[in-house]
């Protein structure tokens, strides 16, 4: 698992997220997230247009063992969801950092600050 992108970011609750340009938000979960779900089955995105808070639960992914959670890394307005990866839960399963799940149109990109770099992030895993 020493594989981490370092041009992503994570939450703690798993996500990563990629800062797209004009403060768009890419989110997926991590190879350390899917692999503790399971053989997804299922992901309920959010809705398109939905407003979001820092840390609010927004999605959700089950697996053939679980349901979890997903939550917003910033605030700010759902501009896009990968249709595909609810199509095909298993995408996130065969690469999960390639896999983004919905988009968000930051408020502020200060929200940013509280997440993890790569390095921080596999010392959480890693406890």
């Amino acid at each position: 698992m020493s594989d981490l992108p370092k041009n992503l970011q994570y939450a703690t609750s798993h996500e990563w997220v990629k800062l797209e340009d004009d403060n768009v938000i890419r989110v997926g979960i991590t190879d350390f997230a899917q692999q503790q779900l399971g053989d997804l089955v299922y992901i309920d995105l959010p809705k398109l247009g939905r407003k979001v808070a820092a840390g609010e639960q927004c999605a959700v992914v089950e697996s053939v063992k679980t349901a979890s959670d997903l939550f917003s890394p910033v605030a700010g307005e759902i501009i896009a969801i990968n249709e595909a990866a609810a199509d095909e839960p298993e995408q996130v399963n065969d690469d999960p950092y390639q896999t983004w799940l919905f988009c968000i149109k930051a408020d502020d990109l200060t929200d940013l600050d509280a997440l993890l770099d790569a390095d921080a992030y596999q010392q959480l895993i890693e406890q």
